[in-house]
């Protein structure tokens, strides 16, 4: 049995099919899946049900996923709870504001749901192996970089 069986993933995002295409390709990896469609209801969720990683949505009414992750960040129980932005915003300052306030992946929209599940596990395996930093310093490199050649 597959060790990703163990593990959560809380999926926001104010859009029901896209919580549907994500439940459907993360199950396909063997990861369990909890739903929030706000962010009030991602911030509850997590204190009811600590996943091992969260798909966020920035672009949400109400509660922004900045917001959400700004909070969980605040919360030294949350705040080490790996976030994968997952968004329509593709600009660099958006993706460098992501890993700067710790995200350890971001996906744009339209994204190849194929790959959802392979990618959410891939991060799990290096955040266990104790990667997670190096994880978020190479993306914020390759970022920075990028950001200042614009």
């Amino acid at each position: 049995m597959p060790e990703s069986l163990e593990r959560t993933v809380l999926v926001v995002d104010d859009d029901p099919a896209m919580l549907l295409l994500c439940r459907a390709n993360l199950r396909e990896s063997g990861l369990r899946v909890n739903e929030a469609s706000s962010g009030n209801e991602a911030l509850e969720s997590v204190r009811l049900d600590r996943p091992d990683l969260i798909l966020l949505d920035i672009m949400m009414p109400g509660v922004s996923g900045w917001q959400v992750a700004a909070q969980l960040l605040d919360d030294r129980a949350t705040d080490e709870i790996p976030i994968i932005f997952l968004t329509a915003l593709s600009a660099t300052k958006q993706r460098l504001q992501a890993f700067e306030l710790g995200a350890v992946g971001y996906v744009t929209k339209p994204f190849d749901p194929a790959t959802l599940g392979p990618t959410v596990v891939a991060v799990l395996d290096q955040i266990d192996r104790g990667e997670r930093s190096a994880l978020i310093a190479e993306n914020l490199d390759a970022l920075r970089g990028e950001f200042h050649a614009s």
